[in-house]
């Protein structure tokens, strides 16, 4: 392992190629001889795009590509697709059937004890 003196003249050295080899560059200009536009437009400024018609064959692709796979194809194209391709519920769901729907009820002594306990008391008497 070299000593401090060997490693301060590495050092050293590295220092003075950097500074010999080091280059300031005060002047920019563009490569005459590319065929590229120096300013790119701005993608979603809307006052450029004005101008563009819109292709119908295009809005159609984007528009079927966004539906779901339901609406774009008759039957399933993937395993994966098999598992939810009928999510329509057999029984459609009624709000107002008392056998399958239990709300809460709330009565003047639930709301009261309900009160009590998220304000963390306890009332009970030992």
């Amino acid at each position: 392992m070299p000593d401090e003196v060997h490693q301060n003249q590495i050092l050293r050295e590295v220092y003075l190629k950097e500074l010999r080899t080091q280059k300031l560059s005060t002047e920019y200009h563009v490569n005459p001889l590319r065929k590229v536009h120096t300013i790119t437009r701005k993608p979603m400024s809307w006052h450029e795009n004005l101008e563009e018609p819109a292709d119908a064959r295009f809005l159609n692709l984007i528009h079927h590509a966004a539906q779901g796979p339901r609406k774009k194809y008759p039957d399933t194209q993937t395993e994966s697709q098999e598992i939810g391709w009928d999510s329509e519920p057999l029984v459609s769901p009624e709000r107002d059937d008392r056998r399958l729907n239990h709300f809460r009820v709330h009565s003047d002594i639930t709301l009261y004890k309900a009160k009590v306990w998220s304000l963390g008391e306890d009332d009970r008497h030992t």
